[in-house]
């Protein structure tokens, strides 16, 4: 039940959010809105309120906005005043089709930084408390092999006292293979405990091999301190948090191109509901922080140039832009058909890859 409730609290926000974006956006110029969905599908919940239908929908995994006039074709086919045709989606400067279609994915990188701000500011900016008590031990590692554990302190390395984890970091790679003395604090006992550390390859948030180095197969304890932060500051973190998170997403991405990073990573619904309910478990900062990295992915995903996607129709705006005319209608209908048969497998994937994770544990 709580990944259930996780799981509609983050998606259902996300997509308000994005849909909010394009809403407000035609709204402001004046654009006429006739629905604004929560979902997809058959219709469970609507309310008229002035020009605009407010809809929640039966399939939740999206949200549409539909505008007057979005396709030509339906004004060639009625009778309209000139102030209706001022209304419509389509006969709006290619300027302003930008920013409404943008709008969507725009707003849910803004609602990441608004997150990423709200928990700095709440609970503080978080500094790494910089000890040198280990956080884990790698199986079959050197580190394991010796018998050390998580939580012992190091005091020192070969007689040298270790203040840092940066001296453990920088003592154990100038070792050379050599075996060295670790002097350790575990509980009320200090110990001394022989390592011989090995060359292992290094690698980087992707996988990528990096170079290679002496380890042990030691991690730092990942405790941190919450320092009290004024509005600037957390201002300053909210978007530089959202940025770190961009590029990630973008990198990811094209690491997934490059087969470095392989596609059985991609999740779909059931993965973000397992998470979204293991991030409200572990605490409301958690659960923000995942909303807001989910948010990020949210827009960078959207903005792809796949047609369908807003990405496909801004790619389509700026051809519009270029040439002065826009894109023959027959062509784009076609070019949305790929992209709906792209998307849909891409869905599919995803859903297999969520089912396999939770057949095989």
């Amino acid at each position: 039940m709580n990944t259930l409730i996780s799981f509609a609290i983050v998606l259902g926000l996300l997509i308000f959010v994005h849909e909010f974006g394009h809403f407000i956006w035609a709204k402001f110029f004046g654009v006429k809105v006739l629905k604004f969905s929560l979902g997809f599908g058959p219709k469970l919940v609507s309310r008229q309120y002035g020009e605009t239908e407010y809809l929640i929908s039966a399939f939740p995994l999206g949200g549409y906005v539909k505008m007057f006039g979005e396709n030509p074709g339906e004004l060639a086919e009625e009778r309209l005043s000139p102030g209706e045709l001022k209304r419509s989606f389509a006969t709006r400067p290619v300027w302003q089709r930008f920013i409404i279609v943008a709008g969507g994915p725009v707003f849910n990188l803004i609602f990441a930084m608004f997150l990423f701000f709200i928990i700095v500011w709440v609970a503080g900016l978080p500094q790494p408390l910089d000890t040198t008590t280990i956080g884990g031990v790698g199986q079959d590692t050197p580190a394991a092999e010796a018998g050390l554990l998580e939580g012992d302190t190091i005091l020192a390395i070969d007689g040298k006292e270790t203040a840092h984890w940066e001296d453990v970091s920088q003592y154990i790679k100038n070792s050379q293979g050599q075996e060295v003395i670790l002097t350790l604090q575990r509980n009320d006992q200090t110990l001394d405990i022989a390592v011989a550390p090995r060359l292992e390859t290094t690698r980087n948030i992707f996988g990528e091999e990096v170079g290679e180095r002496y380890l042990i197969g030691i991690a730092r304890s990942e405790e941190v301190i919450y320092e009290k932060v004024g509005f600037i500051k957390s201002l300053q973190a909210g978007i530089s948090q959202t940025w770190s998170w961009m590029y990630l997403t973008v990198m990811g991405l094209v690491k997934i191109i490059q087969k470095v990073v392989p596609a059985s990573e991609l999740g779909g619904p059931i993965l973000i509901a397992k998470i979204a309910g293991e991030r409200m478990e572990a605490g409301w900062i958690n659960f923000l922080y995942f909303m807001g990295v989910l948010s990020v992915n949210l827009g960078i995903l959207n903005l792809l140039p796949i047609p369908i996607l807003d990405g496909g129709h801004l790619v389509f705006f700026s051809v519009e832009a270029i040439l002065r005319k826009p894109l023959n209608l027959r062509t784009m209908e076609i070019m949305q058909q790929v992209g709906l048969v792209l998307l849909g497998t891409l869905m599919i994937f995803v859903f297999y890859n969520d089912l396999v994770r939770v057949f095989s544990g």
